[in-house]
């Protein structure tokens, strides 16, 4: 992602939390998602999105048409970058492994190398992927 996209979601007062390309109902989307300390409301979304867009005319962040979509994170959300584990320390999470196996718990602790998943320390580069779930 362009680093200007980022300076501007942060100038927006909110963070660049990811971005995907995904097709529903066979629609490519762009997503990006965002985070704000005090909370991400449907304004915050429709005002990054009005000055995005602009930019993404000129220069696409996908081949071929695309709908772009700014948006929250939600409740269950993806995990990628330490400082994705380190923001959600005290949340329930399930991890694929790199090797095959899985295992679901809550994270402990996190830092720069891995994270604790109930008294067990994972390695970043030994996750696959990372996704914190809710119970109903």
């Amino acid at each position: 992602m362009n680093e200007n996209i980022e300076k501007i979601i942060l100038s927006c007062e909110a963070e660049l939390y990811d971005f995907e390309t995904v097709t529903e109902n066979g629609r490519k989307i762009f997503r990006i998602y965002i985070t704000c300390d005090d909370g991400v409301t449907l304004e915050k979304c429709e005002e990054i999105s009005k000055i995005i867009s602009p930019i993404f005319d000129l220069n696409p962040p996908v081949q071929g048409q695309y709908f772009l979509e700014v948006s929250s994170l939600g409740i269950e959300r993806t995990l990628k970058l330490p400082k994705h584990f380190k923001a959600s320390v005290g949340s329930k999470v399930k991890i694929k492994l790199n090797e095959g196996g899985s295992l679901q718990g809550v994270i402990m602790d996190a830092n720069d190398d891995g994270v604790e998943i109930d008294e067990q320390f994972i390695n970043y580069s030994n996750i696959n992927k990372a996704k914190t779930y809710f119970e109903w």
